[in-house]
């Protein structure tokens, strides 16, 4: 069993990349809104050759100039001058540790034409310099808002991102393995190396180089999401094998099972406080129009098969997948709620915290990293999504915007989210290298 492009589209996506990294298809006739919810619009897919690039050039934060809050909420810097941070992780003790990283060396996504004016747009988008390998430690001892203490935690690590702590053991998810450090409260650094708890797909071509882990409640267990090595299996299902999956690891022996399967690219994970059920946010299929697909948050289930790469959303086939497989499709499960397309959900955070109102405790705050390629743009904000007794129950809320200046430059991409111990959300902008902390607006 094989899963391939048409040789015609296959060259001619490489010719487009090599055309122009700024080249635009027709933009979308539906409104962002229309992508999300339980039932989203899903249009015919648009297949046409030249696909829509779309990417705002990475410009940081002017002076003076931050995100804006939603009414109700204020927001200022936690800390600055950061090297592209992309994920968050709090500590019991109220540390916060973020994951300074980016793509490894080495990486491909199969198409050397195509890798070459990707990593130009990448640059473009502020995501094409060396990864700092490094995990930087947060410290707010006095309580006003803002990081006094940071110091290097951890360093020459391999595009670190995922972290999860269960007892005095904290884990940390690199590219290509889980590794395990000992951790006491209050250390500034870890100088001890790490042991190696399993190795996780990776090279040669590692097309989604993200690793994010979230430890089970009862710690017995990590969860890994591992994204696809294509768009929708261009490069052979050989090398999916563990891929476009969230695997369970079982800490006391380092064994690996799927868990769940045909997630594109999930990366964002938490547990519902309602009902304990691990929830993911998953970044869905290229290249089908503006529209299609809408990234989405669902529920996980044990053994659940969730269409990519043969459908979408549900029982909609994809008709570049050859061969087809109507079996497969069949079993597709359809995500509880769809994020828009192409707005890249990165972060998923249930609140729990005492900070907020108590309309936000058991819903969920995730970040929308922002489009490349639709016209016009979508995402680049952090959104709330309401739930009731476990579920979504509504539209979602913006409650972070100003991330894209009046002339389409990325002053900033929300990424990793987080609660300080205070109860406080804390959000990465991997562009404008700040950690942006939200509260409720003075009185």
């Amino acid at each position: 069993m094989y899963l391939s492009f048409t040789p015609l589209l296959s060259f001619a996506v490489s010719v487009f990349w090599m055309l122009s990294i700024t080249a635009c298809a027709a933009p979308s006739s539906l409104p962002a809104s229309a992508g999300f919810g339980p039932h989203p619009v899903l249009p015919a897919p648009d297949t046409s050759i030249i696909p829509t690039v779309k990417i705002p050039p990475a410009r940081g934060w002017p002076a003076n100039i931050k995100p804006q809050a939603a009414p109700g909420f204020q927001v200022q810097a936690f800390t600055k001058g950061l090297d592209h941070p992309r994920w968050l992780y709090t500590l019991p003790n109220g540390d916060v540790l973020v994951a300074e990283t980016n793509t490894p060396q080495g990486q491909s996504s199969g198409n050397v034409v195509k890798d070459f004016f990707f990593k130009a747009g990448m640059k473009r988008a502020g995501a094409g310099g060396d990864s700092a390998d490094r995990i930087t430690l947060l410290r707010d001892a006095d309580g006003d808002g803002v990081a006094e203490t940071r110091s290097a935690f951890l360093t020459g690590l391999h595009s670190p991102f995922g972290m999860a702590l269960v007892g005095n053991t904290l884990f940390v998810a690199n590219t290509d393995a889980v590794l395990q450090f000992n951790w006491r409260p209050g250390m500034l650094r870890i100088t001890e190396p790490g042991q190696k708890l399993t190795d996780l797909p990776a090279l040669p071509i590692n097309h989604h180089w993200t690793k994010n882990i979230i430890a089970s409640q009862d710690g017995q267990y990590l969860f890994a999401t591992v994204g696809s090595n294509s768009n929708v299996g261009e490069n052979g299902i050989e090398k999916e094998d563990l891929r476009a999956s969230i695997l369970q690891i079982e800490i006391a022996s380092g064994r690996i099972r799927q868990f769940a399967s045909g997630l594109r690219n999930p990366v964002g994970m938490d547990w519902q406080p309602d009902t304990g059920a691990l929830w993911v946010v998953v970044n869905e299929r290229d290249e089908l129009g503006n529209d299609l697909v809408p990234d989405f948050l669902t529920s996980v289930q044990d053994g659940g098969f969730y269409g990519w790469p043969w459908s979408y959303f549900g029982q909609n086939a994809d008709p570049r997948v050859k061969p087809p497989r109507p079996d497969m499709v069949a079993r597709a499960l359809v995500p509880d709620y769809a994020l828009g397309a192409h707005s890249a959900a990165l972060g998923l955070l249930f609140y729990r915290g005492q900070l907020l109102p108590t309309t936000y405790r058991g819903g969920a705050f995730i970040t929308l990293h922002g489009s490349w390629n639709r016209d016009p743009i979508s995402g680049y904000k952090l959104i709330y999504v309401p739930f009731h007794a476990g579920q979504p129950a509504g539209l979602p809320q913006d409650i972070l915007t100003g991330f894209i200046s009046k002339n389409t430059e990325a002053y900033g991409r929300p990424v990793g989210i987080t609660v300080d111990a205070r109860g406080a959300l804390l959000v990465a902008d991997d562009v404008g290298n700040t950690i942006w902390r939200v509260t409720p607006a003075s009185p």
